[in-house]
């Protein structure tokens, strides 16, 4: 069985990444891209579909897992009868290849370790067949290979390959294993040593660029550090997560596939690496975005693959058993075909943000951009699935209209105050003015419900839904107004469970699917916003520091917190998370260097 969600961490190399247990247990791995086939999936299987497993054969006393300073190489401290290990594992970022490397440190005593390494590709439908190689041994089935080797003796097993070997104070065994197309042959090994300085070296220089100065500076970065990780370098695209299928219900059906790009996060991406001081990733970002919404607004998607591709479709994988019987695990994603007007918001949102951080302007956006906002004002008044990509019906959902508005107010601003010699877009500029008013206007009117006292999830509607909780961080209302302060105290009445938020109530059934979920932990960084911008700062640091006793030892969080289990739960690592961490982090160091600044000029 797998191990927790928490109980993992993150490699990468910019192309893929695979998550390895505090045990020592690779369990996750998609080659050669995070959206690809993967050849260990133990996470949402059994050992049997691929893992790669590396541990003492005595018994373990304590376990400690770290990151190697603000870089992304793992390292796992072991401590057992006879001594104890340290587990070194990375995965170099060289172009044209995909290894993982794994080094085993001779710590002190002398220490026997196993290796068992069962590639299963094809999501673990695919048993290759095995050979002796160089130094280890050769993986083929159809167009993948892959290739094990090292220091030690290794051995055909019935399933896979094995090794059994002992470590002593101060050894230094390095294994490795490579993939590549079965066409091709086999890569160079390499030397273990030299890719880890190399590697070190890189991302120490990455995180060394970071100019971010504010309050809770470790947890920022580690979060930046997480979505570089999860960036796909030769695109610029960022998936949501390198998972599939890890459930928002233990043993439920809330199954879903985030190994694609939504463009949800798209401001919030921008925003947050421009905040840590990485223009040129934002750049990248931003063009991404651009290639892959290009074309007829009407064709637009909600997310799109790596590339900006567009196909992503559904399907389920019944051999698989799911993540502690969460079944089913799906692979692509049918919300992607889902109309939401929130995307547009979004687009517009990003385009703005980029020029106005200075990031040079393309020009190809200006054509899109007028599609778009000719497009919105024709559709803004149409239900939709949502934020939240409900599949129980189309909806008049309160934050669709919000984000309407949005991509109006900043086509608005990025002409009134950024585009000024745009002389077709001056002309428009009365007609855009107008409708963003009579969209404010009827959300106001519509949106929120007198006998609640809040916005609700959708027109009429009675129920509350977290994302609300984004009206005053877009600037449709300040958050001193009325009605976003008592929308706030109903979400803390209804949402608010144990301290953390949930984004809705599925017992509504708004979403069309059976069962519960979570607290979704980007909604609860969303209320810790909300009380800082009210000037409710002890409330504000409670609960954001509430959040970050939730991250794992390696400062990583999951899409969702099951507050039963007092557990990780949902795809991992969520990029939304690490997101919104980044902008809670942001915004209360904001307030209170702002409430600091008033109490001098008052003394």
């Amino acid at each position: 069985m797998a191990a927790r969600i928490e109980d993992y961490g993150l490699i990468g190399d910019l192309h893929t990444a695979a998550l390895v247990s505090s045990a020592g247990s690779l369990d996750w791995l998609c080659v050669p891209r995070f959206d690809s086939d993967a050849c260990f999936a133990a996470l949402v299987g059994y050992d049997e579909h691929g893992r790669w497993a590396v541990r003492p054969t005595v018994p373990v006393r304590e376990r400690r897992q770290r990151y190697r300073g603000d870089t992304l190489i793992l390292e796992t401290d072991v401590v057992c009868e006879g001594g104890a290990i340290r587990l070194i594992e990375f995965m170099p970022a060289t172009e044209g290849r995909c290894d993982i490397v794994r080094i085993v440190e001779g710590v002190e005593g002398e220490v026997p370790i196993e290796m068992i390494l069962d590639v299963r590709f094809g999501y673990g439908a695919n048993t290759p067949w095995i050979a002796p190689a160089m130094n280890g041994f050769a993986f083929v089935a159809g167009p993948d290979a892959g290739l094990v080797r090292g220091s030690v003796k290794m051995d055909r097993s019935t399933r896979g390959v094995t090794a059994l070997f002992s470590v002593k104070q101060g050894d230094r065994l390095a294994l490795q294993f490579n993939w590549n197309p079965s066409h091709l042959g086999d890569p160079p090994e390499l030397d273990a040593e030299r890719e880890l300085a190399r590697a070190e070296q890189f991302w120490l220089d990455w995180s060394g660029r970071c100019t971010y100065q504010g309050r809770w500076r470790e947890a920022v970065m580690r979060s930046l550090i997480t979505l570089k990780a999860l960036s796909y370098a030769p695109t610029g695209g960022i998936i949501a997560a390198p998972t599939t299928s890890l459930p928002e219900e233990l043993g439920g059906v809330r199954n879903w596939d985030y190994r694609f790009c939504w463009l949800r996060d798209a401001s919030g991406t921008i925003m947050a690496l421009t905040l840590g001081g990485y223009l040129d990733e934002a750049i990248a970002f931003r063009d991404w975005l651009v290639r892959a919404a290009a074309g007829n607004p009407r064709e637009m998607q909600i997310m799109y693959d790596l590339g900006g591709g567009r196909r992503l479709t559904e399907y389920e994988l019944p051999w698989l058993p799911g993540y502690e019987g969460s079944k089913p695990v799906r692979v692509g994603n049918a919300a992607s075909d889902q109309f939401q007007l929130d995307v547009y918001g979004e687009v517009a949102a990003s385009i703005y943000l980029a020029r106005k951080m200075g990031m040079p302007s393309r020009e190809d956006v200006l054509g899109s951009w007028r599609a778009l906002v000719e497009h919105v004002s024709q559709v803004w008044q149409h239900p939709d699935n949502g934020l939240w990509e409900v599949r129980g019906g189309r909806r008049h959902f309160t934050y669709s209209k919000v984000m309407a508005w949005v991509a109006i107010d900043r086509s608005v601003r990025l002409l009134e105050e950024l585009d000024q010699g745009d002389a077709e877009g001056q002309r428009l500029l009365p007609h855009l003015r107008a409708l963003r008013e009579r969209i404010h206007e009827e959300v106001c009117q519509r949106a929120f419900h007198p006998g609640v006292q809040a916005f609700t999830q959708y027109y009429g509607g009675e129920v509350l839904d977290a994302s609300v909780l984004l009206i005053p961080h877009v600037g449709f209302l300040p958050p001193d107004d009325p009605r976003v302060q008592s929308t706030v105290r109903a979400i803390e009445r209804t949402l608010l469970r144990d301290g953390f938020v949930r984004r809705y109530a599925t017992e509504h059934e708004v979403d069309g699917l059976p069962g519960s979920e979570g607290a979704f932990l980007a909604c609860s960084f969303w209320l810790a916003d909300n009380y800082a911008f009210a000037g409710r700062m002890g409330e504000a640091e409670e609960l954001f520091e509430r959040l970050l006793a939730l991250r794992t030892p390696l400062g990583l969080l999951a899409e969702e917190y099951d507050l039963s289990r007092r557990r990780q739960i949902g795809n991992f690592p969520q990029g939304f998370s690490h997101l919104a961490l980044i902008a809670s982090a942001d915004a209360l160091s904001a307030r209170t260097s702002q409430q600091r600044s008033l109490g001098s000029s008052a003394g």
